[in-house]
């Protein structure tokens, strides 16, 4: 009996074919038995894929106890939010982490000069919003560890260098993340064994827009197959970074929230930062999860509500509120 394997199965099976650590084979794996028809024309390629699961898995976990040094590819998640960088050799990547942040970026005119990540944090008025340089991909070649520190992130910045070949640039990069199940994809949710999803949304940075024709923003959009936002930026322009920067906060879809006490000024000074649709409970609970249950009541000065109004444990935050929260 044929097995009719659909589109959707043979994106996977290029995907694990083009996998580069055991963790994108299993994902890659997991992606191919979920999708592959269930027929007795496929009864043997399920029972293989099965097999190949589980003797993947056996060595991850054989890798992860016999590991005795630390994942250069693991960033840990600093800030509001992390936003991982992607691009070509040369693309201007790392000459915008060290525009916008203190991080000791090597800025050269050579291809790869950055073979390891480097964070970096930018400030975006009263909140921290970490930078990822990343080494470059290619055509031909990607780092072993990449994938799983874009997998880990909030924010994919795609950075095409707008003085280069865009339209080959947009097709390496989209390729390459689309051919990993990066891609937020509506249709085709890829989630991890949490639930969580493992795809990205993901803007587009142009670069070095100081020194390129006033018509290649335009050309850059005909050469994007689905519908990204583009923020067009110039290292040597502070107003374009900035711009980034409130792109980034808003593409992070949080809201920062200042807390304040009962017969006290409020503090504006650290925000609490809060996923957008985030309620007053979720402001406790982010405080403190046993207080939380003590909650009473609040009071809310900010969007859409009387200054002082009191509010439910179910009222959704906006960006900037101000809340008293009072516990029994």
């Amino acid at each position: 009996m044929p097995a009719n394997l659909t589109p959707d199965y043979l994106k996977a099976e290029q995907w694990f074919r083009e996998a580069t650590t055991n963790e994108e084979k299993i994902l890659a794996l997991e992606e191919m038995m979920r999708v592959i028809p269930k027929h007795k024309g496929t009864d043997h390629m399920r029972a293989e894929l099965r097999k190949k699961y589980s003797a993947l898995k056996e060595s991850a976990e054989k890798r992860k106890k016999a590991s005795h040094g630390p994942d250069p590819f693991h960033i840990p998640k600093s800030g509001a939010g992390q936003v991982v960088l992607l691009g070509l050799p040369n693309s201007g990547k790392s000459a915008i982490v060290a525009a916008v942040t203190h991080a000791r970026t090597q800025v050269a005119d050579f291809p790869f000069t950055t073979s390891l990540p480097i964070p970096g944090i930018a400030q975006f008025e009263d909140i921290k919003i970490e930078l990822v340089d990343m080494p470059p991909v290619t055509a031909e070649f990607a780092p072993s560890g990449i994938v799983n520190t874009l997998r880990n992130c909030d924010l994919i910045g795609v950075v095409i260098d707008l003085g280069g070949n865009v339209e080959e640039q947009v097709k390496v990069c989209f390729d390459f993340l689309e051919s990993r199940r990066l891609l937020l994809d509506p249709n085709i949710p890829l989630l991890d064994e949490s639930g969580k999803s493992l795809a990205k949304k993901c803007f587009v940075i142009a670069a070095k827009k100081d020194l390129s024709p006033s018509d290649v923003i335009d050309n850059l959009k005909k050469k994007l197959t689905r519908p990204v936002e583009i923020a067009a930026i110039s290292v040597k322009d502070r107003a374009s970074l900035d711009k980034m920067l409130a792109d980034i906060f808003r593409l992070l879809d949080i809201v920062r929230v200042y807390a304040k006490k009962p017969g006290h000024e409020p503090d504006m000074t650290e925000p609490f930062v809060l996923p957008k649709g985030s309620t007053v409970m979720d402001l406790a609970q982010s405080i403190h999860r046993e207080l939380a249950e003590k909650l009473k009541s609040a009071r809310c000065w900010g969007s859409g509500v009387h200054n002082g109004q009191n509010v439910h444990r179910t009222h959704i935050l906006c960006d900037k509120d101000i809340i008293e929260l009072h516990f029994a």
